[in-house]
């Protein structure tokens, strides 16, 4: 039998084998110190390598903003607090207003070190602009995903959503399309019937009455005959205005802080609301059969949930669980529920504020309605009415600032300026939609004929009875002058089913009752606040001939709107250019309460 040393290969472990007790303490002790040294060397030269590359995009950040006009940083956090600073009486639109007055169409902001915000005003640049930057910031932090799950639908990076953006379009445009023969005048009664509840406990201001026509309108879109028929569907309601509302609040938290007790109860109505939510999915569900043979219920509950064609095709590695296509469906909801509340508010509000253009709706409804009931084409041919819809949204968008970005790309335009990749850019849409070069001399006014060619002979808005109106001008879409719903790849994928669902729901609405508002004036520290009730009258079927608008001073004396006030010390409106008619009506408050005095 041969020697262990002889046995022994020429490797560590041989030479292990070979030496004593000592050599092998020694080596072992030595190995391990110069793999310890190896591996802090490689650590400190991949931490160094990634600080570099951090410390190079941050210079080219630096030099690449530096040939974009803009204000130099103030501080080190940049003009973030400068923005958020109210004291200084300069709000995030005027404040841009002002930089772009001095420094151009194009205008940099620093909102920090590392971050740069990208303010663009002229058309050209906007469209180009829209085409190229496609994605989107994730700005939506745990408390939204706490009420409303990771959503697939909303993702920042344009080329995961793309494919299911399509179907979503799709979907919308054609399936939900079908359901409106028949859906406004359910939801309608609906919201009457709700409408009448709540009047025999409280009176209802309008944005309750819009919240409810928006949760209707939305609920029987996505879920059918269903949620008309659910006994849930106000709590339903009530707990999603409620989370949306603390979840803008809670998401400005970096930490959510799970000690405080409002937080607890937020993090229980979020519960309660994707309990709900997956309760209706399955009530709807249930019924898909029956309504599908009848009037295609549940065709797009039948996309969205279980592999359905809304999700066919987007990856073969992943499937959705059915706790992420509930949050799809939830998520897809919130982002529509507010909005669309917010422009039937408007809508409701245009509509008292304008009598002579309520008559006239009202006598193009009679002259194109064909049946008992509306048809999807009868709607089509309103224009004054879409016209409506279309200004009114011009003039409230969804918010101030229309959002992009490009993460992995700079952005090169036409006019030789070079957007960073990550730079926030942004659009300011009250300026946009208020430039008197873009939409005249009354861009600041409700003007429906902003999207008419040619329909009305007076400015009034008042129609001859066999006077027909004209096409909406899509040009202002094209161009980027219209951008309430955005424009380019992530433009809303739901604009023509909102505009249209809507226009059916007024349709149906002031064909059979007359929209009025009683004014109530109420002072709240330095600014009054004019709070709009709604009052619906039902019209005289038998009436075959036009009324003429009734006296301003005696109509607006009962409308308003709640998001109007008039600060009498900034001598600034609150939320948008306040009405004339509304002004006159606080001035004439002021001096009888200085008299009073």
């Amino acid at each position: 039998m041969e020697d262990s040393e002889t046995a022994a290969p020429y490797t560590l472990l041989g030479f292990l084998i070979r030496g004593g007790d000592g050599d092998y303490c020694g080596f072992m002790m030595d190995y391990a110190e110069r793999v310890k040294n190896a591996l802090l060397w490689v650590g400190l030269f991949s931490i160094t390598f990634l600080l570099l590359q951090k410390l190079a995009r941050l210079v080219r950040l630096w030099g690449q903003g530096s040939r974009i006009p803009g204000p130099p940083s103030p501080s080190f956090f940049g003009h973030s607090k400068l923005i958020a600073d109210r004291a200084v009486g300069q709000n995030m639109i005027g404040y841009l207003s002002k930089m772009h007055e001095k420094y151009g169409p194009i205008v940099r902001l620093w909102m920090g070190p590392t971050q740069m915000l990208i303010s663009v005003k002229d058309i050209a640049m906007i469209e180009e602009m829209l085409v190229k930057a496609e994605d989107k910031l994730p700005l939506i932090g745990r408390a939204f995903r706490l009420a409303f799950g990771r959503s697939t639908l909303f993702v920042s990076s344009f080329d995961k959503a793309r494919r299911t953006r399509e179907s979503l379009a799709v979907c919308m445009n054609n399936n939900l399309l079908e359901r409106l023969n028949q859906l406004p005048g359910k939801v309608v009664e609906h919201v009457l019937e709700r409408f009448v509840s709540i009047i025999a406990k409280d009176v209802p201001d309008s944005r309750q009455v819009s919240e409810h026509m928006a949760s209707y309108i939305l609920g029987a879109s996505m879920f059918g005959d269903a949620f008309l028929n659910w006994s849930n569907a106000s709590l339903y309601e009530e707990l999603l205005v409620t989370v949306a509302k603390e979840a803008c609040f809670w998401d400005s938290y970096r930490i959510p802080p799970f000690w405080s007790r409002r937080y607890r109860t937020y993090h229980f109505l979020c519960t309660r609301l994707k309990e709900l939510n997956k309760d209706i999915i399955d009530e709807s569900m249930k019924s898909r059969n029956v309504a599908r043979k009848e009037d295609g219920t549940a065709v797009f509950i039948d996309a969205m949930m279980f592999g359905g064609s809304l999700f066919h095709g987007k990856t073969k590695k992943h499937h959705f669980s059915e706790e992420e296509q509930c949050d799809n469906i939830l998520g897809l909801i919130f982002h529509g529920f507010l909005t669309t509340a917010s422009l039937i508010n408007s809508i409701l509000t245009r509509l008292a504020l304008h009598p002579e253009l309520q008559e006239n709706i009202y006598w193009e409804i009679i002259s194109l309605k064909k049946t008992s009931k509306f048809d999807l084409s009868d709607v089509q041919k309103m224009n004054f009415l879409l016209a409506t819809m279309y200004e009114s949204a011009r003039l409230l968008p969804p918010g101030p600032l229309l959002q992009r970005c490009s993460l992995n790309h700079d952005l090169k335009l036409k006019s030789g300026i070079t957007v960073p990749a990550g730079a926030i850019i942004v659009v300011p849409l009250p300026l946009v939609h208020m430039d008197y070069s873009i939409w005249g001399k009354d861009a600041d006014q409700f003007y429906p004929q902003h999207f008419i060619t040619m329909t009305c002979s007076h400015k009034d808005g008042m129609l001859d009875e066999h006077e027909a109106s004209k096409e909406i001008t899509r040009e202002l879409q094209i161009d980027g002058s219209f951008l309430s719903f955005g424009s380019g790849a992530r433009s809303c994928v739901g604009q023509k089913f909102v505009i249209l669902a809507l226009s059916a729901l007024f349709a149906s609405l002031l064909d059979s009752y007359e929209n009025t508002y009683r004014l109530d004036l109420r002072k709240k520290t330095s600014a009054w606040k004019a709070v709009c009730f709604p009052s619906l009258h039902t019209r005289d079927p038998r009436r075959t001939t036009r009324t003429s608008p009734t006296d301003n001073t005696q109509s607006y004396k009962d409308v308003a709107k709640e998001y109007f006030a008039w600060d009498y010390k900034q001598k600034q409106p609150a939320a948008e250019p306040i009405p004339e008619e509304l002004r006159t009506l606080f001035d004439d408050q002021e001096e009888r309460e200085h008299q009073s005095k």
